[in-house]
């Protein structure tokens, strides 16, 4: 979640605010400047190439370079790459960093890119949005993924700087300056090809290269379909995503209203969104069986019979951990008989015990309290001496998924550190959340062991007999981050960090963590000194049995890191930069969220 999508949506906040000055790490800092010496041992000695930006020195595009192809040496053999707070992106000697797609790009044709004129919202609408955010890469039929495909890409969030000059003030704001606000959120579909020189490009003429905005129409279907707008205005905070097995992408929406046009009804926003990147199976659809909260992203895991369970993290302070398992098998030979699948099945929240094992308590409505008289305890966990109960009513199904993260506190589900990216190993025996952090938790446990927790922590666990269907699994910590170990047997090991957010294992099964360690305070401001103590957000190899981390990326000022996608053969990695600070890509000019493409010059695969 960018601290921009939460000061955004602070308003309409239920849950407590994340701290206060006084918790910050600033203040923490100021009061033990030894703090600041965290990451002094381990970096001396180490060989890496900085990698300049558009802002930094030159970034010409190699010529001759060849595409090259996986040799099946996937070892982690990088050199780790030092700290920074400079205004580009940094990667280890033998890594290009090309820039890709950025805010205010075209995707579909009839109208300019942004260069420096601000534009109005019929032509915005036909540009990329701003924060790139989770992105997925899809393969087109008959054609090589590793030279062709389509990207999708969320926009969590406008970069104004590329929208309107004055500043967006949803109370005061125009019909014009609203209609510039929704268009630059939602999701873009970009045919991209990789050149004769081994440089990807997007291909401007692609029929496929789409958007889907928060003023593009939305179908809704499932248990509350009938308590939403027929036809829903609009996507908002596309944080993450992910995937189904049948090739559809799922775009998590991470507001639970809509902020920017308050008139809209709260119930429409908050949902998974399933979009066909082909364009040809369905309309895209809110999927409310899957439940409504302050969803991050997708992974979904399957058996042999085409069994499925979808994981779902609520980025929330607190926020609960979810799987919902459609009722039935996926057909894997026809995309067709798929369009429905996510509208019938069970929504579970995850529960977790003292002892490292844990259970998926199901949200259905008539169990596990879920009543017309049901008793919420609230989020307990932010406060030393518990808030009274507060009487909800569930009548159906649809009040269960609507009043979803009610509905998990009564039902028994843990209240975890803000639940971002769910990752899970190619063998499906290990599933990965990324637990970002939570400095207003006031009650710890065994799977958030922190009170007043600036730093985060990874939680590794397993389903009974690895199925998706499994109603009981083990749990442990992989990582707890920060800067001093707090919990006996879990410390940080190889290079320090704070706030795990984005998270992706790849077929290999090596595990790369991007880092969103921008906390505010009561005053709204990013926190500096974590900056001052883990330089600018980074992307890291963490060693899904050890936890040790390496880092391989840093990024330029004020930004965050995150989305992962990447080629088949593994050789280029896709990355987003979000909300950069200054003048990054380009010298002298607006500061725009981008993707960027990482590869070897060599060819070799990504990570050697």
């Amino acid at each position: 979640m960018s601290f921009l999508t939460d000061a955004a949506r602070a308003p309409w906040r239920s849950e407590p605010a994340p701290c206060n000055d006084a918790e910050s790490l600033e203040a923490l800092v100021a009061a033990n400047p030894s703090r600041r010496t965290v990451l002094r041992n381990g970096l001396l000695g180490l060989s890496a190439l900085t990698v300049p930006s558009l802002a930094g020195l030159s970034t010409s595009r190699a010529s001759g370079r060849a595409a090259g192809t996986a040799s099946g040496d996937y070892a982690i053999t990088f050199k780790s790459v030092p700290i920074s707070r400079e205004n580009r992106v940094s990667v280890p000697e033998g890594y290009r960093v090309d820039i890709l797609f950025s805010a205010g790009d075209v995707v579909e044709p009839g109208v300019a890119p942004f260069a420096s004129a601000f534009a109005d919202p019929q032509t915005t609408a036909k540009w990329a949005g701003g924060c790139h955010d989770g992105m997925e890469m899809f393969p087109l039929p008959g054609v090589d993924a590793n030279q062709r495909a389509l990207l999708a890409v969320n926009h969590e969030f406008p970069d104004w700087s590329v929208l309107m000059a004055e500043k967006f003030d949803p109370k005061t704001a125009s019909d014009s300056q609203r209609a510039l606000a929704l268009s630059a959120v939602g999701v873009s579909i970009i045919e991209i090809a990789r050149g004769e020189n081994g440089d990807w490009a997007i291909q401007p003429e692609s029929p496929y290269n789409r958007r889907y905005s928060g003023s593009t129409l939305y179908r809704p279907s499932g248990p509350a379909a009938a308590r939403l707008s027929d036809e829903v205005v609009g996507t908002l905070n596309n944080c993450s995503s992910g995937r189904t097995p049948w090739g559809t992408y799922l775009t998590c929406e991470e507001a639970t209203v809509n902020y920017f046009d308050p008139s809209r009804p709260r119930e429409d926003y908050g949902w998974v969104v399933e979009i066909d990147p082909m364009g040809t199976l369905a309309p895209p659809t809110k999927r409310t069986a899957m439940g409504r909260f302050e969803h991050e992203n997708t992974a979904y895991l399957a058996n042999a019979d085409n069994r499925v369970a979808f994981y779902m993290g609520d980025d929330s302070r607190p926020g609960c951990i979810y799987k919902f398992v459609p009722n039935k098998p996926f057909d894997a030979d026809d995309r067709a008989a798929n369009r429905d699948l996510l509208d019938d099945g069970t929504l579970y929240v995850a529960r977790f015990a003292a002892d490292g094992t844990g259970e998926w308590r199901a949200l259905v409505h008539g169990q596990n309290g879920l009543t017309a008289s049901a008793s919420d305890p609230g989020n307990v966990t932010q406060f030393e001496t518990p808030p009274p109960a507060e009487t909800v009513s569930f009548v159906d199904q649809a009040d269960v998924v609507i009043n979803c993260k009610s509905a998990a506190r009564v039902a028994g589900g843990t209240m975890m550190d803000r639940p971002e990216w769910v990752t899970i190993a190619p063998d499906g025996k290990a599933i990965f959340v990324s637990l970002t952090n939570n400095a207003g938790r006031r009650v710890a446990d065994a799977a958030n062991p922190r009170v007043a927790n600036l730093h985060g922590q990874i939680l590794k666990f397993r389903e009974a007999d690895d199925s998706p269907l499994a109603t009981r699994f083990r749990w442990e910590l992989l990582v707890v981050a920060g800067e001093e170990p707090v919990t006996p047997g879990h410390t940080t090991k190889g290079d320090a960090f704070s706030s795990p957010d984005g998270m992706r294992i790849d077929p290999q099964g090596r595990l790369w963590v991007q880092t969103d360690h921008t906390i505010t305070g009561a005053s709204g401001t990013p926190d500096k000194a974590m900056v001052d103590v883990f330089g600018n957000n980074a992307m890291f190899h963490v060693d899904p049995v050890t936890g040790e981390a390496r880092r391989f990326l840093v990024g330029p000022m004020g930004c965050e890191i995150t989305g992962i996608a990447h080629t088949p053969d593994l050789t280029t990695f896709f990355v987003n930069i979000q909300h950069p600070k200054k003048d990054w890509p380009e010298a002298g000019k607006a500061p725009r969220s981008s993707t960027i493409v990482i590869h070897r010059e060599d060819g070799r695969p990504f990570g050697a």
